[in-house]
């Protein structure tokens, strides 16, 4: 009965909630009253068409940016605006564009990550003394672990900037990763990937969520999305659109509508849309309208430049046809040979 109960709680654990989130620009709204949760155990995603506020959104909730309005809690903490301490709580993230340090090794580039969870002070690492070494050594063996995890770990003294392009997305997750995180929130880690490496990423973001560590995946990659996660929540124009499973995701109209640049019943710019279509159709019947009169005025100015003259008598005549020659064994017969020539029979009968 304990475990059973201790498993129920578990599963049902918010890690994340995100209430009224709001951020403005000046007079832009990019992201407008959005909630959100994440519980333990879960992959979420976040969907929708370019310029949707997905990055915005994951800003706000990493302190990258302070919320306009409403308010980010891990764990029913509110979480303060500021990244080094989100990251201190318990939240990693990866970029859009990798963000790598590309002339430090790819070890160096996951102890990075470690500094949020070492203790040593400036003194501590001027003085290196036993405290620190062993810190020190704790640090490198973790590093270890999640390049070996990977599956990096025989690159770890290679530059960064040498890897191939799907392991150094690896390498940014691993790095996310070392700060022993207990919601990790992923920006399209399979931008420009193969399918190959996407299907690597597909079991390796599996493979983090067996370890207890909740996601949370920004992707344009619907099959990979789909396929990924438990709940799909999709943002148009700033605003929530509709949230649940991949199949009431992928199967309402209006999610559809959005990536196709349709609109739709309801949506922020349903009226601009129809005013629009309206000024389009003016314009198109004003076209037509604006084609058939010129052709009626050229019509009736042709028809003044004319002359009054008979047509017939300025044609010039077509040439006749040449007449046909008479078979030579054949005499011409009728009236129409004897009126042909009178001399000719005369000097015949002669």
């Amino acid at each position: 009965m304990t475990t059973t109960t201790d498993t129920t709680t578990t599963a049902t654990t918010t890690v994340l909630e995100a209430s009224g989130v709001t951020m403005r620009f000046g007079g832009l709204t990019a992201v407008k009253g959005v909630d959100l949760k994440v519980n333990a155990g879960e992959i979420v995603g976040l969907i929708g068409p370019n310029g949707a506020g997905k990055t915005t959104f994951f800003n706000c909730l990493t302190g990258l940016y302070v919320p306009t309005e409403g308010t980010v809690s891990y764990k029913g903490t509110v979480l303060p605006p500021k990244p080094h301490l989100v990251t201190s709580a318990g939240i990693a993230r990866t970029f859009q564009n990798i963000r790598l340090f590309h002339n430090m090794t790819v070890l160096e580039n996951v102890l990075v990550g470690r500094h949020t969870r070492t203790k040593e002070g400036l003194w501590s690492a001027l003085l290196r003394g036993p405290g620190f070494k062993k810190a020190e050594a704790a640090s490198e063996a973790r590093a270890m672990e999640l390049l070996e995890f990977i599956g990096l770990e025989k690159k770890a003294q290679h530059l960064a900037k040498n890897l191939p392009y799907g392991e150094q997305r690896k390498l940014e997750i691993a790095r996310a990763l070392a700060s022993d995180p207990g919601l990790i929130l992923l920006d399209e880690p399979t931008a420009g990937m193969n399918p190959q490496e996407t299907r690597a990423a597909e079991e390796l973001i599996f493979a983090i969520r067996d370890m207890g560590i909740a996601v949370l995946v920004i992707e344009h990659d619907m099959r990979f999305i789909f396929n990924l996660c438990d709940r799909v929540a999709c943002l148009v124009q700033g605003e929530k659109l509709i949230e649940g499973t991949a199949a009431e995701v992928q199967g309402d109209e209006r999610v559809i509508a959005a990536y196709l640049g349709e609109p739709f019943e309801g949506d922020p710019g349903a009226a601009e849309a129809a005013e629009v279509e309206a000024a389009e159709q003016n314009a198109a019947a004003g076209t037509e309208t604006a084609t058939e009169a010129p052709a009626a005025a050229e019509t009736d100015a042709a028809a003044d430049a004319e002359p009054d003259t008979d047509p017939a008598a300025d044609a010039e005549p077509a040439p006749a046809p040449a007449a046909e020659p008479a078979p030579a064994t054949e005499p011409a017969a009728g009236p129409a040979a004897d009126s042909d020539s009178t001399t000719s029979k005369d000097g015949e009968a002669k």
